[in-house]
């Protein structure tokens, strides 16, 4: 079966160690890999001209960035301008602190949050989304789960889905029910594997030496209108380099 055009970026978060030490010399080498785009998670201090002028020369897109609650409650103007300026289309809240997610009241207030920057950032002519983790699918709020709620009770227009595969397995749920259930809600997708030690530990490894069926995401992907593939890995036990370089070449010879 021929399935839709995806392309395939990278979270910059797998290569923090690399990032913080040489940040342009990192994405050399993931354009050199092949990756079409990356999302980032932090600019290694350049200003956004700075940084749109090294992704033209590397030929290689922003997809979106990973931008912390905090920041995008306090200065979610200047985010938005300085990813207007790299040219990313997407930004994305990563994650909620345990602290500020004890509570189904404190659920509902970060919603209402979350409402208030994606319409703003509809407003300004980018597209706000929702990456999740496992305890969105652990948690519920009004008798649903919590990503759930997010997409009911925020609309569309101001809160897509960046669905991360594996935290969905994770979780004990189904990717590909998620992916076709918001088919046109999700534009970007977190693609991971990841495999369960017998301690009980759980590790994200490299693509196709884990236990995710990474090949029926992709396919629900494709027929969902998802946009990007994006390779992750929260900890490599390879060396980084190596680890995304296997993982490209695990979706030229599966996908691309």
């Amino acid at each position: 079966m021929k399935l839709a055009k995806m392309n395939v970026g990278l979270q910059m978060y797998t290569l923090r160690e690399e990032t913080a030490i040489d940040f342009v010399g990192t994405l050399h080498k993931v354009a050199k890999i092949g990756y079409e785009g990356v999302e980032f998670a932090g600019y290694g201090g350049l200003t956004a001209v700075e940084l749109k002028e090294l992704l033209e020369q590397l030929k290689i897109k922003a997809i979106a960035s990973h931008v912390s609650l905090a920041q995008l409650t306090t200065h979610l103007d200047e985010e938005i301008d300085y990813n207007l300026t790299i040219g990313s289309r997407y930004i994305v809240c990563p994650y909620v602190a345990d602290d500020d997610r004890q509570t189904e009241a404190q659920w509902l207030a970060i919603i209402q949050q979350l409402q208030v920057i994606g319409q703003r950032c509809a407003e300004r002519g980018i597209g706000f989304a929702y990456h999740n983790h496992d305890f969105e699918l652990l948690q519920q709020v009004n008798g649903v789960f919590v990503l759930d709620a997010m997409m009911k009770e925020v609309p569309e227009a101001a809160l897509l889905m960046e669905l991360d595969s594996c935290w969905v397995h994770h979780a004990g749920q189904n990717p590909q029910a998620y992916i076709a259930q918001y088919s046109g809600r999700i534009p970007l997708l977190h693609l991971k594997d990841m495999q369960k030690l017998p301690s009980g530990e759980t590790l994200t490894v490299e693509l196709g030496r884990g236990e995710v069926d990474l090949i029926a995401i992709i396919e629900a992907s494709a027929k969902a209108g998802v946009e990007w593939l994006i390779v992750e890995q929260d900890k490599c036990t390879n060396p980084p380099f190596e680890s995304i370089e296997e993982s490209y070449n695990w979706v030229v010879k599966n996908y691309k």
